[in-house]
């Protein structure tokens, strides 16, 4: 299957899953999307940063961040045309859609100045997207392709659960793939492939023994 072909099977599959999850989405995933709030704080935007989140979802990071960073200005980019327009709805209402741009796009491949305007970003984030995304090491490669020099990858997703009991870890499992959710065990490795080949930093950090990881990428300067 090509790309495109990929691509438009992964937005129906969303759109089918959260066309009507994305209306509780935010309200039920805050149980259990440890470490988004940490990893927005840690973001540390100066003024003039130019921010894009992959698989920006109903916008709930993005608002958290621009309220945080009004200075910045943010991007947001998801194949689920259901979850943009909820995104779009929210940044209205929260008066931020000046500073926050949206597009329909598939994380693994896009073209960022068509979309948005520009080639490359000061930072990337994805918050819980590596876990829904089949070709998830082509949208960890395509947010370092577009960053600029210098540039910070953050990524917060669910771990490997190794020190937690097994029985949490299977129903904890059993759950995510009923959304077609399923974390990367690799995840680690796979990073630190990338550093080494981009001679970047890697910082990473498993959190709340181990449901979840918080990694951050930092590009050299130029």
């Amino acid at each position: 299957m090509s790309l495109v072909g990929e691509s438009a099977t992964h937005q129906r599959l969303m759109d089918g899953v959260y066309g009507r999850q994305r209306h509780i989405y935010d309200a039920t995933r805050k149980f259990y999307l440890l470490g988004r709030d940490r990893l927005i704080r840690e973001l540390a935007l100066p003024n003039g940063s130019a921010v894009l989140e992959l698989g920006c979802g109903t916008g709930r990071n993005l608002a958290l961040a621009a309220a945080r960073y009004p200075g910045a200005r943010f991007h947001g980019l998801d194949i689920s045309k259901a979850m943009l327009e909820t995104a779009a709805r929210r940044l209205a209402r929260d008066h931020i859609d000046d500073i926050v741009q949206l597009a329909e796009g598939d994380a693994t491949h896009f073209d960022p100045q068509a979309l948005f305007g520009r080639a490359r970003f000061d930072c990337v984030f994805l918050s819980y997207a590596i876990s829904m995304i089949p070709p998830w090491k082509q949208a960890v490669t395509q947010g370092l392709d577009v960053l600029e020099p210098g540039g910070t990858l953050h990524i917060v997703d669910f771990g490997s659960q190794e020190h937690l009991p097994r029985a949490f870890r299977w129903l904890l499992h059993r759950w995510l793939s009923a959304f077609h959710v399923t974390p990367r065990e690799s995840l680690r490795e796979f990073l630190e492939s990338e550093c080494e080949s981009r001679g970047a930093r890697l910082s990473f950090e498993s959190l709340f023994r181990g449901y979840a990881v918080l990694a951050r990428i930092t590009l050299p300067s130029a």
